[in-house]
């Protein structure tokens, strides 16, 4: 295993995962490099934890030990020992809790990379992430992907390095791979029909996140999936637990918070991009769901 401070020195050609701002807050891509390979105690990832990121890289991760608890988009999800993570970009993250113990092991490919050079290779990623975006694998194939980890972190390291970002396109497509076969292994992802119901529900949460920035009203998902509002919203919270409601704003709360704690828009530049035209009434929305004014979040 390598030692996590190796994360920020093994590749100085490239920029750093974690870009801070002013205000010591981490935005989550690899801006100007195209890649990042490196590792994370618990302890370090409990320190991002405090806000939302909405992730512009894609993420591959592997939980090597402990435990952690995130939301990532409208859904909670635990980690254990040999869960392997996929983030696609667009996704919002958020870091409720790592067991001190925690290590984990993660590839960064930056935005650029993504859209340049993987655009028609990650339509069956980005379906398995809507399914989850996490996996368990047995010890074997851990031991495999963590070796894969460290001879590719070996390579960075070399003198010169012997990786460029062509190499780096086939390691995308390799991941992809593997994470694919590992996925259909597994009785949740057999190819199967989805309980009617269940689908409902996914492709509710599929189209919150594609328009919750100008649909606020369940009534506008039920029209674009041809449901009635009344079969809509029963059948979400039946799957759920949490109503079709609740979803929009989660989306909506998470991406305030998000811009709030990432960039130095004007509260009233994020209630504009959130489809509100009354920065008051965004105010007393956002006050009513965190408990203070999004100024008030912002420095706090």
């Amino acid at each position: 295993m390598h030692n996590s401070k190796k994360s920020a020195t093994f590749a100085p050609k490239f920029d750093t995962i974690i870009k801070m701002n002013e205000n010591n807050i981490p935005i989550v891509d690899c801006p100007y490099g195209d890649y990042m390979v490196g590792d994370a105690s618990g302890k370090l990832m409990n320190e991002y934890g405090r806000f939302p990121c909405k992730i512009m890289c894609g993420v591959y991760a592997l939980l090597v030990r402990g435990t952690a608890h995130a939301t990532i988009n409208v859904t909670e999800y635990d980690f254990k020992a040999n869960d392997v993570l996929l983030l696609e970009p667009g996704s919002f993250f958020l870091i409720r809790e790592f067991s001190d113990d925690a290590l984990v092991y993660w590839i960064v490919f930056g935005s650029k990379f993504l859209e340049k050079y993987t655009v028609n290779n990650r339509m069956s990623l980005s379906a398995l992430q809507l399914h989850s975006p996490k996996i368990h694998v047995n010890d074997n194939h851990m031991k495999v992907l963590c070796s894969m980890y460290d001879t590719i972190i070996a390579a960075l390291n070399a003198e010169p390095t012997m990786l460029d970002t062509e190499k780096m396109v086939h390691i995308f497509n390799l991941l992809q791979t593997s994470y694919t076969k590992y996925a259909k292994e597994q009785d949740e992802y057999l190819v199967k029909p989805l309980d009617r119901k269940t689908e409902i529900y996914q492709d509710y949460c599929q189209l919150v996140l594609q328009h919750y920035q100008q649909w606020h009203h369940v009534s506008q998902y039920a029209e674009a999936m041809r449901l009635t509002l009344p079969h809509l919203c029963s059948t979400i919270k039946s799957v759920g637990n949490k109503t079709a409601g609740d979803i929009i704003i989660e989306a909506i709360i998470t991406d305030a918070k998000s811009q709030l704690k990432l960039t130095n828009h004007q509260v009233k530049e994020i209630a504009l991009s959130l489809g509100f035209d009354n920065v008051a009434f965004f105010n007393r929305f956002f006050k009513s769901r965190v408990g203070v004014t999004p100024k008030a979040y912002r420095v706090g």
